[in-house]
C-alpha cells in the first residue's frame, strides 16, 4: 500500500468517526435536524431591514425553484417569528439576484459577457405592500412589521378571492399574475355603482371592449343599462362578435360569442340610425318641457345680456300658456306654486313657442308691429289678437334691444328648424319603461353633429332617469323588495362634463351632481368614458368612486389621477403609460387594493372594429 493510498484511508476513518460523533449527538438532542414543515413549504423568506426601508413594504427572499410561486400581484401571509401574521400583495418584483454578490459586481458582469458557465447561483427578490394584521379570521391594522426570516406563503384562490374581494355576478377580467382570477363586484353592493365610476383611457387601449363587456354582465345580472351613444359604437350589441381577435379569446375563456339580450335602439327624430337593421330601432323627439330653462340657457351659450333675454322670453311664454288656457288646472297650480326652474322645465312649453316669442318680440322692437308670417305654435295663432297683446306689453321695456332679442331668436332658430324637439312623429323618452330590469337602451346620438343638442338630451335624459328612479325606490321601499339598479354610461363624456364647458354651464353642472349625489341612495350610478381625461374638472372627479384605467401617456393626467385615486401602489402607477391594449388597472371600492386586470374580450358585436 502506497503512502497516498494509507492517507487516503486514514482520511475516511477521521470522516466515519466524525460522522458517528454528529449521529450519536443528534439522538441525544432529539434526533436528526428537519426543516419546519412552514419554511420547507415556505415560497420567501423576509429579510432584514436598511436605513431605506419603506414603513409599508417588506423586501422578502425567494428560492431560485419557488419564484414562480411569488408574481406580481400575488397575495401572501406572512407568519413572523414573533406569532403575529399579517397579509400583503407582491408590488415589485420578483427580481434575480445573485448568491452573495450584488449584480453589478465586476466578477458577475465579466462572466456574463466572456460566458455563462461560472455565473453563481441566484436567488428572487419580490416587495411585499402590508395590507394588515390577521387576527381572528379579520384584516386588521398592522402595527408593528414582521420579523426577519419570517416564512412567506402564497394565499390559494379562494383565500385571494376572500382577501381583495373579488368575487360577483359582474365580472370584468382576471387578475394579472394568476391563472384565473377573477376581478368582480356585486350588482347589488351598493358602494360599487352608484358610487359612479370613470373608464379613462386613449383611443386603442380597450375602452370599448371594457364597456361592451361591463354592459353584457351588467344585462345578464338584471341591472337596467342605459348607453349614451355619440358614436353608434354600440348599436350592433344585439348580435355575437365577428372580431378574430375577440373569438380566439373567447375560446380561450371557454366562452362563445353572443348578443345582449334585450337591446333598444333609440335615434333622434330626423336623423339617421347607426343601425337601422336593428330588430327595436325607433326615432324619439326630446321634450323642451323637460329641460330646466337655466340650463336650456347655459347650454344655448348665451352672454349675459342674452340670458335676460332668453329668461324674458320664457316667462312671457309661461304667461301665455297660462292666459290661453292652454295648460291644465293641475299644470297651473304646479306651474305657479311647485316649480323649481333651476330643476325642472315648464309643463307642456316647447321650444317652438318660446322661439315664436323670441322672434316677435324682435319683430316689435325693430319694426314696431308683429311680422305677418305664420307663428310656429297653433296654439298662439289660433289666438293671435291675444297673443299680440301679451307680446306688445312683453317688449315696452326692451326698446334698446332688439339687435340681442335677434341674436336670441336666431340661438334658439338654430335648434328649432332641426325638428328634434316635441316632434310628433317620434315618441318622447319614456324613462319608466328604460328602468325595467334586464333592458338595455342605446340612445343613438351619432349624427346629430351638434354638441349642443347632445347636451340638450343627455340633460332631458339624466333627469327624466333620475324622477324616474326616485319613485321606482320609493314603491320598491314600499313593497319590502330590493330596487332595479340603473347604470346610465355616458361615452365622450369630455363632451358634456369639460372644464371649460362646466364653467360657462354651473346650474347644469350642479343639475349633475345633484343626480350624482341623490343617485348614490337610489340605486342610479353614472358611468363616464373618456379618452380626454384631462379635460374632466376635479368637481367631476370627486363624484367618482370607481375606475377602470386603460392606457393614458400624458404624465401631467397620470400625474392629476394619482392626486385623486387613492391606494394604488407606485408600481401600478408606473404601468399606466405602458398598458397593453386590453390591460387595464381596476380600481373598485368594493376591492381591497386596486388590480392589473387583463379585460374580459366582448362575445358582442362592436360596429367600428369589425
Amino acid at each position: 500500500m502506497t503512502m497516498e493510498q494509507e492517507e487516503t484511508r486514514g482520511a475516511l476513518r477521521v470522516f466515519d468517526q466524525v460522522r458517528e460523533e454528529m449521529l450519536d449527538d443528534a439522538a441525544l438532542r432529539g434526533g436528526a435536524y428537519t426543516i419546519p414543515a412552514d419554511r420547507a413549504n415556505a415560497a420567501g423568506f423576509t429579510m432584514f431591514d436598511t436605513p431605506n426601508s419603506d414603513d409599508n413594504l417588506i423586501e422578502v427572499l425567494v428560492p431560485k425553484d419557488r419564484i414562480e410561486r411569488l408574481p406580481s400581484q400575488a397575495s401572501v401571509r406572512i407568519r413572523s417569528r414573533d406569532g403575529r401574521v399579517y397579509l400583503g400583495t407582491v408590488v415589485r418584483g420578483p427580481y434575480a439576484l445573485p448568491d452573495g454578490l450584488r449584480a453589478d459586481a465586476p466578477p458577475v458582469v465579466a462572466t456574463a459577457l466572456h460566458g455563462s458557465v461560472f455565473l453563481p447561483e441566484y436567488h428572487g427578490l419580490v416587495s411585499v405592500e402590508l395590507a394588515g394584521e390577521e387576527r381572528d379570521g379579520a384584516l386588521m391594522p398592522h402595527r408593528f412589521r414582521p420579523l426577519p426570516n419570517s416564512p412567506v406563503e402564497a394565499l390559494e384562490d379562494a383565500e385571494i378571492e376572500a382577501f381583495w374581494k373579488t368575487g360577483g355576478n359582474v365580472r370584468l377580467g382576471a387578475a394579472f399574475g394568476h391563472e384565473d382570477l377573477a376581478v368582480s363586484f356585486d350588482l347589488m353592493r351598493k358602494e360599487v355603482l352608484p358610487r359612479h365610476t370613470a373608464i379613462l383611457g386613449t383611443t386603442g387601449g380597450g375602452k370599448s371592449t371594457t364597456v361592451a363587456g361591463m354592459v353584457h354582465k351588467l344585462q345578464t345580472a338584471g341591472a337596467a343599462v342605459i348607453l349614451l351613444d355619440t358614436e353608434g359604437e354600440y348599436t350592433e350589441m344585439n348580435l355575437p362578435t365577428e372580431d378574430p381577435r375577440m373569438e380566439a379569446a373567447l375560446e380561450r375563456l371557454g366562452r362563445k360569442p353572443e348578443g345582449v339580450a334585450d337591446t333598444h335602439v333609440l335615434y333622434l327624430v330626423g336623423r339617421d340610425a347607426a343601425n337601422p337593421l336593428h330588430p327595436d330601432c325607433r326615432p324619439f323627439s326630446p321634450s323642451f318641457s323637460r329641460i330646466s330653462p337655466h340650463a336650456a340657457m347655459e347650454i344655448f351659450d348665451l352672454n349675459e345680456a342674452q340670458e335676460e333675454r332668453f329668461q324674458k322670453a320664457v316667462t312671457t311664454t309661461a304667461r301665455l300658456l297660462d292666459e290661453l288656457d292652454l295648460w291644465t288646472e293641475e299644470n297651473r297650480q304646479y306651474a305657479k306654486e311647485a316649480m323649481d326652474e333651476f330643476d325642472e322645465g315648464w309643463p307642456k312649453m316647447r321650444l317652438s313657442q318660446v322661439y315664436d316669442v323670441a322672434r316677435c318680440i324682435a319683430d316689435v322692437l325693430q319694426n314696431g308691429s308683429v311680422q305677418e308670417t305664420a307663428l310656429r305654435s297653433p296654439d298662439f295663432h289660433n289666438q293671435r289678437a291675444k297673443f299680440v297683446e301679451i307680446i306688445r306689453e312683453a317688449a315696452k321695456d326692451e326698446t334698446k334691444h332688439w339687435q340681442s332679442w335677434r341674436k336670441v331668436q336666431g340661438r334658439i332658430g338654430r335648434i328649432e328648424r332641426l325638428g328634434l324637439f316635441d316632434n310628433s312623429k317620434a315618441t318622447l323618452l319614456d324613462a319608466r319603461q328604460m328602468l325595467q330590469p334586464g333592458r338595455v337602451t342605446i340612445i343613438d346620438l351619432s349624427d346629430s353633429e351638434s354638441t349642443v343638442v347632445n347636451n340638450l338630451v343627455i340633460s332631458e335624459l339624466l333627469r327624466e332617469v333620475q324622477r324616474q328612479q326616485e319613485e321606482a325606490y320609493q314603491e320598491a321601499e314600499d313593497m319590502g323588495r330590493e330596487p332595479t339598479p340603473v347604470v346610465v354610461l355616458i361615452e365622450e363624456a369630455h363632451e358634456f362634463l369639460s372644464s371649460a364647458r362646466i364653467a360657462r354651464m354651473p346650474i347644469l353642472h350642479q343639475q349633475v351632481a345633484r343626480i350624482a349625489k341623490r343617485g348614490r341612495k337610489r340605486w342610479l350610478g353614472l358611468v363616464f368614458i373618456t379618452q380626454l381625461p384631462q379635460h374632466l374638472p376635479d368637481e367631476m372627479l370627486g363624484l367618482v368612486n370607481n375606475y377602470i384605467l386603460h392606457k393614458i401617456g400624458d404624465t401631467g393626467v397620470v400625474s392629476r389621477l394619482k392626486r385623486t385615486i387613492g391606494g394604488m401602489d407606485d408600481s401600478l402607477w408606473g404601468r399606466v403609460s405602458r398598458l397593453a391594449p386590453g390591460q387595464a388597472i381596476v380600481s373598485l371600492s368594493s376591492l381591497t387594493r386596486p388590480l392589473l386586470t387583463a379585460i374580459d374580450p366582448a362575445p358582442c358585436r362592436l360596429r367600428m372594429i369589425r
